[in-house]
């Protein structure tokens, strides 16, 4: 399995907003902590404050900032919201057109192994990304004070 650029800047602009607290952040300087288009953050965060993981505010002294304790962001959950497409095989798809699903294992094996994925993902959350990496991951995004 591998994750969107979608999902990876969704998992980004959510540990940046974890790590800044209770700041408003803005896209502009997300975008450029993390050198990702302003457009596509902007559909990131579009998609994020349509499933309530963040709350945009208009205006002058707007901004973004989490709608959720990052301890109640599970990880699974987040990856499955953000993911549009978890068909690893044809075969997940409904437009299956392999002539040998009748016959084959290969579905409830894979489908295993991504129940597996999405399982251990869950056994985290966002707040679990930030413990005891905190002060250097605040550093690393160029954020100057913050909030344990």
């Amino acid at each position: 399995m591998r994750l969107t650029r979608f999902t990876d800047y969704s998992i980004r602009v959510l540990l940046y907003l974890a790590a800044k607290g209770e700041e408003r952040s803005t896209i502009h300087e997300i975008s450029d902590t993390f050198n990702i288009s302003r457009n596509h953050l902007m559909k990131v965060v579009q998609e994020l404050s349509q499933k309530h993981y963040v709350t945009a505010i208009r205006g002058k002294h707007g901004g973004i900032i989490l709608t959720r304790d990052p301890a109640t962001i599970k990880l699974g959950e987040l990856v499955r919201e953000m993911e549009h497409d978890t068909a690893l095989v044809e075969c997940f798809q409904e437009e299956n057109g392999c002539i040998i699903t009748p016959a084959c294992r290969l579905k409830p094996i894979l489908n295993e192994a991504l129940s597996a994925f999405f399982d251990v993902l869950n056994c985290y959350t966002l707040a679990d990304l930030l413990v005891d990496r905190h002060p250097q991951l605040a550093k690393l995004m160029r954020i100057p004070a913050i909030s344990a």
